[in-house]
């Protein structure tokens, strides 16, 4: 096995230890960004959603700011954003490279973006189930709770998945900024050294994890569809 291997991509078998070490960097950047992602983006998406004028939470001020935020951050490419946000990352993790100088940016582009996604996904649930709630004097809370996050699992699914298919295609562009992963292991090696053997294994695993994201992903839509 190892030498077809060798035969097949020499010069991704001659770097193993940094190939390795790419690929655990890329999985340290998607899991923790993830996990952040979700843990944030999807109460920011519900606020994004309940405090919009005729909402259940109405109130324009915090709408109008979560909008603009935003508004605002997914309209940056993310290699711009990166590089404006050198200084928190700085700032907050004591480094602006590698895994932990990534995670700044990379939280900052995905949170909105997932918000967007919730709150696409609570617009599809039917009125008439909220207003079913309200007169039985369910709190907005409740609401929340019991329709909207019950009711839109499937798309809430959807934009997780979708969410941490852009994560995975955002820690490729980190890589040229100093982030590490398999973007970095690309660049320095496969494009700078002229060896394709290397650019292809690295798309092709990014391409695998996607796939197996977007499956995992897909059925999770399927089990909480009713």
């Amino acid at each position: 096995m190892g030498d077809l291997l060798s035969s097949i991509i020499p010069n991704v078998v001659a770097r193993a230890p940094q190939f390795w070490k790419a690929c655990q960097e890329t999985f340290q950047m998607v899991g923790i960004v993830g996990l952040l992602s979700v843990f944030i983006g999807i109460p920011f998406g519900v606020l994004l959603f309940t405090t919009k004028p005729g909402g259940i939470l109405q109130n324009r001020p915090i709408y109008f700011v979560l909008n603009k935020i935003c508004d605002i951050f997914r309209s940056i490419p993310f290699i711009l954003l990166a590089m404006i946000l050198l200084g928190l990352s700085r700032l907050v993790m004591g480094t602006a490279i590698g895994v932990k100088g990534a995670i700044i940016p990379l939280t900052f582009a995905t949170v909105p973006f997932l918000g967007r996604q919730i709150e696409g996904a609570l617009a599809e649930v039917s009125e008439g189930l909220v207003e079913a709630a309200q007169a039985m004097g369910c709190s907005p809370w409740e609401i929340v709770w019991r329709v909207y996050l019950k009711e839109a699992t499937p798309g809430i699914a959807r934009g997780v998945t979708i969410t941490l298919v852009s994560l995975i295609n955002f820690t490729a562009i980190a890589g040229a900024i100093g982030a590490g992963g398999l973007g970095n292991f690309a660049i320095q090696y496969g494009h700078q050294k002229s060896l394709p053997d290397i650019m292809w294994t690295v798309l092709l695993l990014i391409v695998v994890m996607v796939s197996l994201v977007q499956a995992i992903g897909n059925a999770v839509v399927k089990k909480t569809t009713h």
